[in-house]
Order: structure tokens, then sequence, then C-alpha cells
């Protein structure tokens, strides 16, 4: 039992340091950049299928390879503890990304501070609108929902489901800890999914469908439990919780995603500002005209979001152990 708490709580702060100081993988190893190459892969031989269940077969054989290779890899590592420790954490911080969430919206507004078309390029980067004539407001607005509906994907829900599998695993004693990465991971390769296939085009209509699906279920959850995460750091930082609240109360469905507008909206009405993708959506009342500084708002509100959340799950799996 002692073995197992210890693993998990180890290898999950040494992941939270491992992103924070060092950030991405090298491009050529990063995981989800080879879970990108299996997804082309097979959707190349699915696509031609005209129906939605090329959608579900690109998910399983993309799951199923992605997975084999992880389970060799790890297989491999296991023939020395400490190698296994430092890979194993090395993978679980390839699950999420805080370092690129945060250091991405920094880098936008300072090229605000200096040159919008800078700015417009690096958005453009985040975004699938056309970012060639944004004004300032669009591009911070664009910044600000780009980031906030990241607080989801990027590391609740990877983390959501490693600490469900981490309770799991202290309640029973098992020390599988193969099986336990793998938790994160299969959400990271259905996340990654739906990022390259979850669109209504022409040609992506049918196999994007399942990965789109799939990824609005896994996400159903953690969604909401970031957007009270968000109403509650509004709280603490001397935003309006209030407000948080009730416009996500109000507008957190307008968005064509039935997850992203849970941490949107709560961030628009934290910070009294309207959050615009034209054609789509409205979040929150134009109370103040936003602004560049709303970056940095939204920045400490994201960063105290995840901080909230990790030492909610530090504390749930540490209390889960001394109970047991």
């Amino acid at each position: 039992m002692l073995e197992v708490y210890h693993f998990i709580l180890i290898t999950l702060i040494l992941s939270l340091l491992v992103d924070l100081i060092y950030g991405e993988l090298p491009t050529k190893i990063h995981p989800v950049v080879i879970i990108g190459k299996f997804i082309s892969f097979f959707k190349n031989i699915f696509i031609k299928y005209k129906n939605r269940l090329s959608g579900f077969f690109t998910t399983l054989f993309t799951v199923i390879c992605c997975c084999a290779l992880l389970v060799m890899i790890m297989l491999i590592c296991s023939i020395n503890d400490n190698l296994f420790f430092v890979i194993f954490s090395i993978f679980l911080s390839s699950t999420f990304s805080i370092n690129m969430l945060i250091s991405t919206a920094k880098n936008i507004e300072n090229d605000l501070k200096y040159d919008i078309n800078k700015a417009r390029q690096s958005v453009s980067y985040l975004v699938s609108r056309d970012t060639d004539k944004l004004t300032e407001s669009f591009i911070v607005s664009a910044t600000i929902e780009s980031m906030t509906e990241n607080i989801t994907d990027s590391y609740i829900a990877p983390i959501f489901y490693f600490a469900l599998g981490s309770i799991i695993f202290i309640i029973f004693n098992i020390n599988d800890f193969i099986i336990l990465l793998l938790i994160p991971f299969i959400y990271r390769i259905s996340n990654t999914l739906d990022a390259m296939l979850g669109y209504t085009t022409d040609e992506l209509i049918d196999i994007g469908f399942f990965p789109a699906k799939l990824d609005d279920f896994l996400n159903y959850i953690p969604s909401r439990i970031s957007g009270v995460l968000v109403i509650i750091s509004a709280y603490l930082l001397g935003y309006n919780g209030k407000n948080a609240y009730i416009i996500m109360k109000r507008d957190a469905r307008k968005c064509p995603s039935p997850n992203s507008g849970y941490t949107m909206a709560p961030t628009a009405g934290a910070l009294d500002i309207q959050l615009v993708k034209k054609d789509t959506y409205i979040l929150g009342d134009d109370t103040y005209e936003i602004n560049v500084l709303d970056i940095s708002k939204a920045i400490k509100l994201t960063s105290l979001t995840i901080a909230l959340f990790t030492v909610i799950v530090l504390l749930l799996i540490t209390i889960i152990y001394v109970i047991i």
C-alpha cells in the first residue's frame, strides 16, 4: 500500500515539475506527435468508407497501436526501477501541458504591446478563425478563449483520469503502474483524435463524428469541475466571482461544444468582459471594454484554477490512502 501511494504521489509531482520547468518534449519523440502519425495513417485507410464507423475504427486502431507501443517501452524500462520511475513521470507529463498553455498567452500579450501584426500571426496558431484583420480586442478575446477553453483538456481532464485510476489502485493495492499510465494516455489519444478529425467539413464529417463525441463524453465531468474551480479562483483573486457563476450558468451552453463554455463563460464573468467569436457565440456582458491587461488577469485565473485542482487531487489521494 505504501509503495503504491508513494509512487503515485511522487510521479505526479515529478511530472508537474518536468512540464513547468522543461516544457514540451522534443517534437521528434513527443508522444502526441507520434499519436498524430498513427491517426494520420489510419485516417488514410478508413476515410474512404463514407460512414461513421470509419471514425470508430480509426479510434480503435489508434488506441491499440499507441497503447501497445507505450506498454512495450515501459516493459523495457522496467528492467531498472529508477529508469521506470523517470520514464513514467516523463510520459505522464506529456499527457498535459501547463507550460505551453500559459506561455503561449503570455507571448501573445507581449506581442500585442509592440506589434499587432505579430500578435495576429501568433494567435492564428491557436484559433481556426481568420486573424489577418483582427483588432486588439478580438485578439485579446481569442487568446483568453483559447487558454481558458484548454484548461480542461490541457490539464484538468488527464489528471482527473489519472487521479481516478490512482484512487482505484490505492484502494485495491494494485501496483501494475503501466495500466495506470494508460488511463490518462488514452484520454490524450482521444483528445488528439478530436483535434485532428473532429470537424464538420465535407472530408471529416463522417470520420470525425465518433472522435468528437468520445472527446465530449470524456470532458463532460472535467469541464464542469474546471468551471467551478474558475469561479472559486475568481473569488480568491478578488475578481467578480458572483458574476462568474451567473455567466457560466447563463452562457456556458452557447458554445458549439457542450464543454468548452464551462471555463470560458465564467472567465468572462469574472473579468466583467465579453468573449466574442463572430457568428458563433458571445459570452459575458460588455461591462468593461476588453484590453490587453485582461490577458494577465486570465492567466492568473487559469494558473490558480490549475493549482487548486492539483492541491485537491493530492489531498484526495492522500485522504483515500489514510482511510484505507
